[in-house]
């Protein structure tokens, strides 16, 4: 989906700011929720790919003025309403207000019907896809070409696996792309990798 997670090659937000050996937690609150998020993992109770598509369901204006572990946090609730852990309504009287959780979620798609295996040096491009649901594919890099430098081992096609799903397992490609190809005439010359499953991915 194109939302205001993906902000990968976008103008106009001025400089990362960023800490050097900044603590990882700021407040015990914070501490709590990173390990509510890693036991209902353990548990069972969602995978990864929910979770991250859980917090690209946030509201914009949420997701943008949250911290990290705000954004975690309300993954984590919208994901245990969504399985029937606990209601909204116990959610609002334990907090004593309103709790802010992600919007519904949407279809999601499986497995391309047709995926080519690549090998290191092989051209590829991007489908130049919009998808509803989730989808691990950086809007910045749709319909580009680039060249294939490895593959790793395969994982669950998140765009199934987000939405429970029937997710085939399939590789991702370490794919190579010029800066200039990217965002022409507006970038230094660089050489940008980025990992991409099977089924993003056709010859070019």
């Amino acid at each position: 989906m194109d939302g205001m997670h993906d902000l990968g090659g976008r103008q106009g937000f001025g400089p990362v700011r960023y800490t050097l050996n900044a603590k990882a937690f700021h407040a015990p609150w914070e501490i709590r929720a990173n390990a509510l998020y890693g036991f209902a993992v353990r548990c069972g109770l969602f995978n990864m790919d929910e979770y991250r598509h859980a917090i690209e369901r946030m509201e914009p204006r949420h997701y943008l003025t949250a911290s990290y572990y705000e954004r975690s946090l309300t993954a984590l609730l919208t994901l245990c309403v969504e399985k029937g852990v606990v209601t909204a309504k116990e959610l609002e009287r334990l907090a004593g207000g309103a709790v802010p959780l992600s919007s519904a979620i949407g279809p999601g798609r499986g497995n391309a019907a047709v995926r080519q295996r690549f090998q290191p040096g092989d051209k590829v491009r991007v489908c130049d896809e919009h998808v509803p649901g989730h989808v691990r594919m950086p809007g910045y890099v749709r319909g580009k070409t680039g060249i294939v430098v490895a593959e790793t081992p395969v994982y669950p096609f998140p765009d199934a696996h987000a939405h429970g799903m029937p997710a085939e397992e399939e590789p991702t490609y370490d794919v190579r792309f010029r800066s200039q190809d990217l965002w022409p005439e507006s970038s230094d010359p660089a050489l940008i990798h980025v990992g991409l499953f099977q089924s993003y991915l056709e010859p070019a």
